[in-house]
């Protein structure tokens, strides 16, 4: 899962993308108005998170350019503006909610979960799969009854192949959202998680199969059961 981070504080904006990337959301992070145009032309995020005091326009603008693309993305406001009428106008204009700074960052993780887990936003609290079974609102998988412990990197393919079920998957959905605008990776990077979570599942005994398309990418499906065709 991707998000978007609008922000011009550099110091303050990488505090929220490491809070973020704990919490298993990945984000892109941008510092201006234009700059936040060119990443939601060329990538679907979960959800944007936009300061208002940006160095080229107000942030209010951003949202304003957002809505009238028919865009239902949620959009925390973060901002040091506290007024009851700059809360009520950004409401008004599109935003999902709004965070007055300074704000707890445990708050905004909070926040931005219940927002995604509204009907029709990208998560889905519980993902089952076979005898697998992902909370991704507390990022907790299960095998076969038993909690088990994957890096963050394949906790994020897993629930890519879980979310798309019997469908597959390309290649550029998951480096969109595992690596996002910020960072080039080695073409072989996603064969290598792939592999690694095969052989998680595997040792832990799930019911699923992740198979290669080729040319395409992957997809995960269920084991059929003893005695069925």
């Amino acid at each position: 899962m991707r998000v978007l981070v609008v922000e011009d504080n550099s110091t303050y904006a990488n505090l929220v993308v490491a809070r973020l990337a704990q919490s298993g959301l990945y984000a892109d992070l941008v510092q201006s108005g234009h700059e936040a145009e060119l990443a939601i032309l060329r990538m679907e995020y979960a959800a944007i998170i936009l300061d208002l005091g940006l160095p080229d326009q107000d942030g209010l603008e951003l949202l304003k350019t957002i809505r009238s693309r028919r865009s239902s993305t949620p959009v925390i406001i973060v901002t040091a503006r506290n007024s009851l009428e700059s809360r009520v106008t950004s409401l008004h204009m599109g935003a999902d909610d709004y965070l007055a700074k300074p704000f707890s960052m445990d708050e905004l993780v909070a926040r931005l979960y219940a927002l995604l887990r509204r009907p029709g936003n990208q998560l889905s609290q519980m993902l089952v799969a076979g005898n697998v079974l992902f909370d991704s609102a507390i990022r907790q998988l299960v095998v076969d009854g038993r909690v088990q412990f994957f890096r963050v990197r394949e906790l994020a393919v897993l629930e890519l192949l879980i979310r798309y079920k019997g469908s597959a998957v390309g290649r550029r959905i998951f480096e969109e959202r595992l690596f996002g605008l910020a960072v080039e990776q080695e073409s072989n990077t996603l064969d290598v998680y792939i592999h690694r979570l095969r052989k998680q599942l595997e040792d832990a005994e799930a019911t699923v199969t992740i198979h290669t398309i080729r040319g395409v990418g992957y997809m995960l499906s269920e084991d059929k059961k003893d005695g069925l065709p």
